[in-house]
């Protein structure tokens, strides 16, 4: 699975408007649909049932806000999807018993106010963190749990998951499709696990958690670089489950990774919204706060024992945040930290990750030499090529770095990392272009 804890790379989506245009009603859809799916889930007990339930709310959605938003537009969506899963139910006669406890629930719900917001619980209490445990079934595969709950709970698309895998989103789709037949198939049920089971469950949903908050971090497309509303939701699950479990270090070593990494926004992009890399961000910006809790987060994971794979990511977001300025980075013990993980957790990306501390800490060159190996496993993934054509730049090859800025183009669908590269193509094709006949920023 990919990471964005390599130094050379690095929301809420507010709905302002209250004209009932179709962008508003995806935006809603979008900024409530994991915390509404989850509750749809515990209410209905079905997967596909409120998936179909809330598809038919957004529809219903469409025409009935044609002018205006509601006052809560969440709390219309769970209401009229609940009625939907109802009226569903109402057609299979075989499921009486559950249509008569799912309509007294909704009356309850209804009578004290439910219908019209949704509230945050906490702990296992939390619909969203329950239910995320309950897909980490150890019957289904460990990926397919984690894509499952990626694209049921969290309202990831099926191309971000499929991202955050190294696949296509063909690939994911059809893994999509298959776990859910399995879990048909061998009647998996969907219930919350006992308090004594969470624990072999928390590696699967540590991912989950991850994996949304890299959602947030480095959006897979649109126009803004951040999905603020993506790495707040992953904060304030990580900060339930440390709480929920306080003596799983690496709880704390991931929500100690997380508000790091977070603690750079105000200085990860311009004011033109384009991407602004780790060395020439304002460090003055960062959140010194949120990294003083981050920083004490790690010590207190590092002292428990043997580091897992979010601990000794936090502790390389830690070095980072503690240099005041690039130059004072202590690129050494990154390298370091990086070996540790790559026995902890071997992948090419983290592989990767290591070339460019080394290049940092040794030289391009060596850190250049380390990037061939990888070629086999990573020519796929865009960050392989932002990174090679990096270094490339840096040793002054400029022919192989434009090379390699366009195909990580080609392969960037953010428009804030794709005004980056092709103002980097620019600058270093300006000296080729003598001898260079195409100087177009998109590539050949």
């Amino acid at each position: 699975m990919r990471g964005h804890t390599f130094p050379y790379w690095p929301g809420a989506t507010v709905i302002e408007s209250k004209s009932g245009s179709g962008e508003d009603v995806a935006g809603v859809f979008r900024e409530h649909y994991g915390r509404i799916i989850a509750s749809l889930i515990r209410f209905c007990g079905d997967f596909q049932l409120a998936e179909d339930s809330l598809q038919e709310a957004f529809a219903a959605a469409l025409v009935a806000w044609r002018d205006e938003l509601p006052a809560n537009p969440a709390g219309w969506l769970l209401t009229t999807a609940r009625r939907r899963a109802i009226d569903q139910l109402r057609r299979d006669q075989t499921l009486l018993r559950k249509r008569e406890e799912m309509e007294r629930e909704l009356a309850v719900d209804l009578s004290a106010g439910g219908g019209s917001a949704l509230v945050l619980e906490s702990g296992l209490e939390d619909h969203r963190l329950r239910l995320i445990f309950t897909c980490c079934h150890p019957a289904i595969a460990r990926e397919a749990q984690v894509a499952l709950t990626l694209r049921t709970l969290c309202g990831l698309t099926t191309t971000e998951i499929g991202r955050a895998f190294l696949v296509s989103e063909t690939t994911m789709a059809q893994r999509l499709v298959r776990v859910k037949q399995k879990i048909r198939s061998a009647g998996i049920p969907y219930r919350v696990p006992p308090v004594a089971t969470l624990p072999e469950r928390l590696e699967a949903v540590l991912s989950v958690v991850y994996l949304v908050f890299n959602e947030g971090y480095l959006a897979t497309a649109g126009d803004k670089l951040v999905r603020w509303s993506l790495c707040a939701e992953a904060i304030r699950l990580g900060r339930l489950l440390t709480e929920l479990m306080p003596d799983e270090a690496e709880a704390r070593g991931l929500l100690a990774l997380m508000l790091l990494q977070d603690s750079r926004r105000a200085a990860r992009a311009g004011a033109d919204g384009s991407l602004v890399l780790l060395e020439d961000q304002d460090r003055g910006l960062w959140d010194r706060a949120q990294i003083e809790e981050g920083l004490s987060l790690t010590e207190r994971a590092q002292s428990a024992g043997q580091p897992g794979a979010y601990t000794l990511q936090a502790a390389i977001a830690a070095v980072h945040s503690k240099a005041a300025a690039p130059a004072e980075t202590d690129w050494r013990q990154i390298v370091a930290l990086y070996g540790e993980l790559l026995k902890v957790q071997p992948s090419p990306v983290i592989e990767l990750n290591r070339a460019v501390a080394v290049a940092m800490a040794d030289g391009v060159e060596a850190g250049r030499a380390l990037l061939a190996p990888l070629a086999a496993t990573l020519d796929g993934y865009y960050l392989y090529h932002a990174v090679r054509a990096d270094l490339a730049r840096r040793a002054g090859d400029l022919c192989e770095a434009a090379e390699s800025y366009h195909r990580a183009l080609a392969m960037t669908s953010n428009a804030a990392e794709r005004r980056f590269l092709r103002r980097r193509i620019e600058e270093v094709m300006w000296p080729l272009r003598p001898s260079v006949g195409n100087d177009d920023p998109e590539g050949p």
